[in-house]
């Protein structure tokens, strides 16, 4: 009897290493689906190794310890990072197909007829073991296809990992403006008064006109509605940046008095690189992977299948008789299922298989001409900045000198007050500006981060 099984599972065996395929998962190279660029806007003449954590280039430790405080605490991210545990978890069963399945039962039962008053019983125990032959590559396919999506998920992951970092930089940077800006306002406020108690003293005593008394009052009132506003904006970008910190919004973080520095400008790399490194276009290239395989899985679908089965099972009315070999049986088969006819829905499934296989092409073409798009954009901005910053530096400086001429003519008596007044509004709106680009600066270095893929 066991030579009989053995020869059995010996002749199946060869059987199915013989018609067995295996689907490649990886399939043609799509990153060379998109035609990069000859020329690029800053091409490397050598490839440099990224740093762990872009942020650390801001080189604020404060910063950096929110970043770490977000990415623990934050409700959006731990749901991503659950959507990248499930997809793991479903790609490890689906593996679980390609190996038999086996189930142990045991049972008791007791009969007799109404009549005797007797009664017998027995006890069953039995092992069932089945197994279908992956003669086509459809359930390595089906594998395959789970394995590439919850590689695109952790992708996705990384992707919502780094935005959430940016999101928390951006709206740190954005709160350290509207604390200055809040206290730059306060100065305003602080000039205007001074500059009112003269008028009045003036005034009074005759030397300035009514409507230098209403030009004062006036700007001041504006000045102190500007001040509410921007003391609002303070409190406004606490809350968003404490919800992305997982924090209670109640706008009481307490953030430095100055941006960071601005780093070092990076290099824009080379477009392969770009492709590589950025989680959105890994993502994106996996859901490609995913097609291919589920198009293979479908193609296999149309082909016959091959299920193999046996059983050993035990029956007895005593159970310590059950394992007795003469009350011992044992069953092997195989069924072989071949589709014949049902209705052309297999062949739809491949049909729709293949449309999804282009459209997950073309979104990955797509996601790589933004990706091109946002580097090209982002450096230009960064450019531009850089010529504004400039620009508004020597507003601001020409501005402050034209205020302390003002003023000193303004005190013998060659000035008038609304013209010295123009003039220190000008100055504190040059500075202000100066201030906002300063802050767009630092969220444009943010942004091209994020367009290369994080570090370079």
């Amino acid at each position: 009897m066991r030579i009989s099984v053995y020869i059995i599972l010996m002749v199946n065996s060869a059987l199915i290493s013989g018609c067995a395929t295996t689907s490649d998962s990886s399939k043609p190279g799509v990153k060379n689906s998109v035609n990069a660029p000859s020329a690029w806007s800053a091409l490397l003449t050598e490839t440099l190794e990224p740093p762990e954590s872009w942020t650390r280039n801001f080189n604020d430790p404060k910063l950096s310890a929110l970043i770490e405080e977000g990415q623990r605490n934050n409700l959006d991210l731990r749901s991503v990072v659950a959507n990248m545990d499930k997809a793991w978890l479903m790609a490890e069963k689906a593996g679980a197909a390609l190996l038999p399945q086996a189930n142990l039962s045991a049972g008791r039962s007791q009969s007799g007829t109404v009549d005797s008053g007797t009664s017998t019983s027995s006890v069953d125990i039995g092992l069932q073991v089945d197994w279908e032959v992956d003669l086509w590559g459809r359930i390595r396919s089906s594998t395959d296809a789970s394995i590439a999506q919850a590689e695109a998920t952790e992708a996705d992951y990384i992707f919502a990992k780094h935005s959430l970092s940016a999101n928390i930089v951006k709206s740190y940077l954005k709160l350290i403006e509207a604390k200055l800006q809040a206290q730059l306002t306060e100065e305003n406020v602080a000039i205007l008064e001074k500059t009112m108690r003269i008028t009045e003293v003036k005034y009074a005593n005759g030397l300035l006109t009514g409507q230098d008394m209403a030009v004062n009052r006036a700007n001041l009132a504006s000045a102190s509605e500007q001040l509410i506003a921007t003391e609002g904006a303070k409190r406004e970008a606490a809350r968003a940046l404490e919800v992305l910190l997982g924090r209670y919004p109640d706008a009481s973080l307490d953030i430095p008095d100055k941006l960071p520095e601005l780093p070092s400008p990076p290099p824009a790399g080379l477009p392969s690189s770009v492709l590589e490194r950025r989680p959105d276009i890994i993502s994106a290239e996996r859901q490609v992977a995913a097609a291919f395989a589920a198009t293979d899985q479908a193609k296999a679908a149309q082909l016959p299948s091959l299920a193999l089965s046996t059983s050993l099972g035990g029956s007895s009315e005593s159970l310590s008789n059950v394992l007795s070999p003469s009350n011992i049986a044992w069953q092997l088969g195989s069924s072989l299922l071949v589709p014949v006819f049902d209705g052309g829905g297999r062949e739809i499934d491949v049909k729709i298989a293949n449309i999804e296989q282009q459209q997950a092409i073309d979104a990955y073409r797509q996601s790589a001409l933004t990706a091109f798009s946002e580097v090209e954009q982002t450096l230009d901005n960064g450019l531009d900045l850089t010529r504004r910053v400039e620009a508004l530096k020597e507003a601001y400086l020409q501005s402050k000198e034209a205020l302390r001429i003002a003023n000193i003519r303004y005190q013998e008596g060659e000035n008038e007050l609304l013209e010295t007044l123009q003039i220190q509004q000008q100055m504190m709106s040059a500075k202000s500006s100066l201030l906002s680009a300063r802050r767009s600066q630092l969220e444009q270095q943010v942004n091209l981060y994020l367009a290369l893929g994080g570090d370079w």
